[in-house]
């Protein structure tokens, strides 16, 4: 079997790349041909959910098995990797989404409502979604340090804007950090129970995010 041609290597590849432990031997070629395994399994589970072998994403990337196992030891790991993939990529996208908003507090709105949307705007109809829930619990019970590289990636964009309004005195935060990671854990839950329907009537996006406006200490309008 021939190995594909070096692709483009996306954060999550280059991470897992640098856990796997013949990096050093290989470090010329394992990110990309990470890379490819992570695409292969993205397109297998598009398909078919995560019911595929080591052996079918090896063959869809066009790598050999010992290329595959270069870079993961598991398919576990190359589960995890996908996820880090997947939100790394969605992070990206939202960010660029609230480029030329000067507005810290609708930047942090942004982010909120992007993530409870991802389902509703999916062309796949929310498998992608159903797949990181089904799956993420699971492995950073396994892989912990890894899992929370993930859950911090989506903290660490919310934590400028809360840093920014409380300068600007649009918010109250005494620690943008902690109230960023608090927010994130709320909207993953709340994206938990959209990837398998609603489970509360009204809009999900103004109800998390008017939650999130009293816990950093700002009254609704015409309220308290």
């Amino acid at each position: 079997m021939t190995d594909v041609e070096p692709v483009h290597v996306g954060p999550a590849a280059a991470n897992a790349a640098e856990r796997s432990p013949s990096v050093q031997r290989t470090r010329l070629r394992t990110p990309q041909h990470t890379q490819a395994v992570v695409d292969a399994a993205r397109r297998l589970i598009s398909e078919k959910g995560e019911r595929f072998t080591i052996q079918e994403v090896a063959k869809e990337a066009g790598v050999a098995l010992q290329t595959f196992y270069r870079s993961f030891a598991s398919k576990d790991e190359l589960l995890l990797a996908v996820i880090e993939d997947m939100v790394l990529q969605a992070c990206s996208r939202f960010e660029a989404s609230v480029q030329g908003v000067v507005d810290p507090v609708e930047r942090l709105r942004s982010h909120v409502a992007s993530v409870l949307t991802v389902v509703a705007d999916a062309d796949d109809g929310g498998a992608a979604a159903r797949f990181v829930v089904s799956n993420r619990t699971r492995l950073t019970q396994l892989f912990p340090e890894m899992g929370l590289r993930i859950t911090k990636a989506f903290a660490d964009l919310l934590e400028p804007e809360i840093a920014a309004a409380t300068t600007s005195g649009q918010l109250r935060s005494t620690d943008p950090a902690e109230d960023a990671w608090f927010i994130t854990q709320l909207v993953l839950a709340m994206f938990q129970q959209s990837a398998f329907g609603p489970t509360q009537d009204g809009p999900l996006v103004d109800h998390v995010w008017r939650f999130c406006l009293r816990g950093l200490c700002v009254a609704e309008a015409g309220g308290a």
